[in-house]
């Protein structure tokens, strides 16, 4: 199961609200969560109001593997939580040799069998 960090819309009609939670990313956008770990209410007139994030459960999120989503991680650096560095996957070589290349072979139709010559093809044998 893959969890993604995302926002979740709360609120009424021209009032939104949102909780930043972690979640499966094949549940929707405001369906089933894992847990939330904040809130972002873009309403707000005074800028330090407007988002809390619980620093130690986004982190223990980030170092299991949780992705946020480009939103999360803006609110994330602006929070002032350090982003993880993801290692870059590195693929060793192959210890097996290539076998060198042969040509397909080709394939030999079986000789048929020869039907006697008094027979036809739409006569019947009685």
């Amino acid at each position: 199961m893959s969890v993604k960090l995302r926002l979740k819309r709360f609120g009424r009609l021209n009032l939104p609200t949102y909780r930043v939670v972690a979640t499966d990313t094949r549940s929707p956008r405001d369906g089933r969560i894992i847990e939330a770990i904040g809130y972002y209410l873009p309403l707000m007139p005074r800028e330090g109001e407007q988002l809390k994030l619980d620093a130690d459960r986004v982190k223990y999120w980030l170092s299991v593997g949780a992705i946020p989503s480009e939103t999360v991680a803006s609110m994330i650096k602006r929070t002032g939580i350090e982003m993880p560095k993801r290692k870059p996957r590195v693929r060793g070589k192959s210890k097996a040799k290539a076998k060198p290349w042969t040509p397909p072979k080709k394939k030999v139709p079986k000789p048929r069998k020869a039907k006697p010559e008094g027979e036809k093809k739409g006569d019947k044998k009685k």
